[in-house]
């Protein structure tokens, strides 16, 4: 057997591996990091005046958390990885709360975990289906431009 042929018929399921894993498992780490920097870092509740506590994140951090992952779905659902964005995206986060809240001893963390899980799943499905729905009404650019051509 000639050992250049073994190679490339290595290749393309090499090819494909990496192009089939790839996305979700960096989308997946993204979000885990994106969720450390926003979230990891404030483990304490609030104690108001009147004995009432909330927290352990304010709106703000959320809300950021919320803005900085929309940069990393749309970039891959505009290339084409819709599972990845939706996916990956929704995995990393759910193991983010699951490993920040599971030393909560009421044990309600699986009821916060499963809601970060559900509420990650529509949004980031909602906005890749809005992406693929905007890159599917726009022409193809022609010779690498990021322009469309002017078709003369």
């Amino acid at each position: 057997m000639n050992m250049n042929m073994s190679r490339s018929s290595r290749s393309p399921s090499r090819g494909l591996l990496k192009h089939r894993l790839l996305p979700p498992v960096a989308l997946a780490a993204i979000s885990v990091a994106l969720w450390a920097a926003w979230l990891g870092w404030d483990q304490k509740r609030d104690v108001h005046p009147d004995g009432s506590t909330t927290g352990p994140y304010e709106a703000w951090q959320v809300v950021g958390l919320a803005l900085t992952l929309l940069a990393p779905v749309c970039w891959a659902a505009a290339r084409r990885h819709p599972a990845a964005a939706v996916g990956g995206t929704t995995a990393g986060l759910a193991v983010a709360a699951f490993y920040d809240w599971s030393d909560d001893a009421t044990g309600l963390f699986g009821v916060g975990v499963a809601l970060v899980t559900l509420g990650s799943l529509a949004s980031t499905a909602l906005v890749t289906i809005v992406i693929t729905a905007m890159k599917q009404d726009t022409p193809p650019a022609q010779n690498g431009s990021l322009l469309p051509s002017s078709g003369t």
